[in-house]
């Protein structure tokens, strides 16, 4: 019996001592890749190769959402399609803040087809409100950028229950993306979902501990697995919808100094100041996600700098967690369908 339990706890010890290595590993390259190809200085080296045609198609007549759309990368892509033609829907949490953003777009772009939606994407049921209204208007939507996100540092619980960060990043992203599913396939062939990741994800392999209910809480890692889910969730929605003429693609936008990073990582915004990307070259790729021709491009794809990236670092043993997305949808659709017998 002694033999056995000492067995166990050498097994423990040894499975402890291999997931600290790895998680070791994965920090490590992350930094290095991340310093390599993250920074603004990786982007003026990238962008060399880029096709300024690209970026001059216009899209008059096509309805895009942007979610987080008041600030940062969501401004900046808000802005960024509306100089392009496009009728853009700005979801916020904060309507006064909302307004100011809406003001500002209107004005640099000279678009008037700028619009406010108010929803707190934490909240299953503010976005259940958001799609039904915007429903009504029975207007085909082309492109869905979930680009709403955050890094919650201590463990917040929302009032329908859920992790915050998991509530928002997860939960908001894919509630958002299957309640808009019907006015998405209005605008099929042409549809597109764009989802904003991190390359944070990197450090995460897939878990079904989607609240970080196992170990003490940290939420730079709780971040990084959501940020998996997402580019996981996005292979997925590819694979179901594929026939429905809907494009799904993940992103990131590289090391951005936006007022995220600065309130939810002061010591990295500031040890990097200066060689953070601004929010428009953060930007860059989502607005170019959305405007491609969706020959060019790869549904499922997870794209960085106007390219396909790869979803897993070298060694990094991430890839083969994404087995366990069909386990994670089912939960992710038991938690919406369990909310709608609540209410």
């Amino acid at each position: 019996m002694k033999k056995a339990t000492l067995h166990i706890q050498i097994h423990i010890s040894i499975t402890a001592l291999i997931m600290f290595l790895l998680k070791t590993w994965r920090a490590s390259a992350f930094g290095v890749y991340g310093y390599l190809n993250f920074t603004r200085n990786a982007f003026l080296e990238h962008s060399k190769k880029f096709q300024p045609e690209d970026m001059q198609i216009r899209i008059e007549g096509k309805n895009c959402i942007v979610t987080g759309a008041n600030s940062g990368i969501g401004f900046s892509t808000a802005e960024g399609l509306a100089s392009c033609g496009a009728t853009v829907y700005m979801v916020c949490r904060n309507k006064e803040r909302g307004e100011a953003a809406l003001s500002k777009i209107q004005s640099s772009t000279g678009n008037p087809n700028v619009h406010l939606e108010i929803c707190d994407l934490s909240s299953i049921s503010e976005i259940k409100s958001f799609a039904s209204r915007f429903s009504s208007k029975d207007v085909p939507v082309h492109v869905l950028v979930n680009n709403a996100g955050l890094m919650e540092h201590k463990r917040v619980t929302t009032s329908e229950g859920f992790e915050l960060n998991f509530a928002v990043n997860v939960l908001g992203t894919y509630a958002t993306t299957e309640l808009m599913l019907p006015l998405l396939e209005k605008a099929a062939p042409d549809a597109r979902v764009i989802t904003v990741s991190s390359g944070g994800m990197y450090t995460a392999s897939l878990t079904s501990d989607l609240q970080f209910s196992d170990g003490k809480f940290d939420g730079v890692e709780q971040y990084a697995r959501n940020k998996r889910v997402q580019v996981a969730l996005t292979e997925k929605w590819a694979e179901m919808y594929k026939h429905k003429g809907i494009g799904f693609y993940s992103m990131h936008p590289g090391w951005a100094e936006t007022p995220g990073v600065a309130k939810s990582l002061p010591g990295f915004n500031k040890s990097f100041s200066g060689k953070l990307r601004t929010s428009e070259e953060g930007a860059d790729t989502v607005i170019w996600l959305g405007l491609q021709p969706k020959e060019k491009l790869v549904s499922g794809g997870f794209y960085f700098d106007r390219s396909e990236a790869p979803k897993h670092l070298k060694l990094a043993a991430t890839s083969h967690s994404h087995a366990i997305i069909d386990s994670i949808v089912d939960t992710l659709r038991s938690i919406l369908v369990s909310h709608d017998s609540k209410i």
